[in-house]
């Protein structure tokens, strides 16, 4: 037992109190904001921003780039997803004040949570070319952070740095895949697009071994809880777009 301990979190002897404490508040305002995004409740953005905007801080530090440039999308796409949702909301409450109907106000309590929260919408053909450029971007630039790691190592500079994809390992190209599948995963997210869970499901799901042999146990850990989430997730947004179609039906019939 002493010794699973020590695997699971004996790096954590040469980390400073400081990291620990940042580490353990971003692990638990990410999983209150995947918890949120379940719920499709606005405030996983401003929450989620506080997760990301740590871990920036901390992967720079760890000299974790891939990682790192995935929270500052994150941090970016959150403020977008914050706006977007935003103006869903107040687009969807205006509709129903000027059309109330006698089906929406006599609908039972089982449909009140799709009364108040997003709209949410499933994935389109048009979704797709920006999909691939997205993943495409990502990795070409991943690997180029990766490829010039040796520079950034030795103070950016180039002397005495070797560089080749030979020196890649598997962490770097399992880096590469997560980061683009979480990109994409994010701007789904921001759109209100149900698939978004399917690709969190995936990511999370490889990111939990990939962080435990990184050393990071809390991180590995969240991305656990985040898998389970976002499973359940997924199939509780389905529920949501079930409910506002027949919502819909009701009101274009009344």
């Amino acid at each position: 037992m002493a010794e699973l301990l020590n695997w699971l979190f004996g790096q954590y002897a040469d980390y400073t109190t400081l990291f620990i404490v940042l580490e353990l508040i971003a692990v638990i305002f990410g999983v209150a904001s995947v918890i949120l995004a379940s719920k499709t409740n606005v405030l996983v953005f401003p929450i989620g921003l506080v997760s990301t905007a740590i871990f920036v801080y901390l992967l720079w530090k760890w000299q974790l780039f891939g990682d790192m440039f995935i929270n500052a999308y994150y941090s970016i796409m959150s403020i977008y997803g914050w706006i977007n949702w935003s103006k869903n909301k107040d687009s969807k409450k205006q509709q129903e004040q000027l059309t109330p109907t006698s089906q929406q106000q006599n609908l039972s309590s089982k449909d009140s949570d799709a009364q108040s929260s997003i709209q949410v919408e499933c994935l389109s053909t048009t979704d797709i070319p920006i999909l691939v450029t997205l993943a495409t971007a990502t990795v070409a630039f991943v690997a180029t952070v990766y490829y010039f790691r040796p520079v950034i190592n030795n103070g950016f500079s180039f002397d005495g740095a070797v560089l080749g994809l030979n020196l890649f390992t598997w962490v770097d190209y399992t880096d590469m895949l997560t980061t683009a599948l979480f990109l994409m995963a994010m701007w789904l997210m921001a759109r209100r697009k149900i698939e978004h869970w399917l690709l969190w499901i995936v990511a999370d799901a490889i990111s939990v071994p990939l962080y435990f042999y990184k050393g990071f146990t809390f991180t590995a850990l969240q991305y656990v809880v985040f898998t389970l989430i976002a499973i359940w997730a997924y199939y509780e947004w389905q529920r949501r777009y079930r409910t506002q179609h027949r919502r819909q039906s009701q009101t274009a019939y009344a």
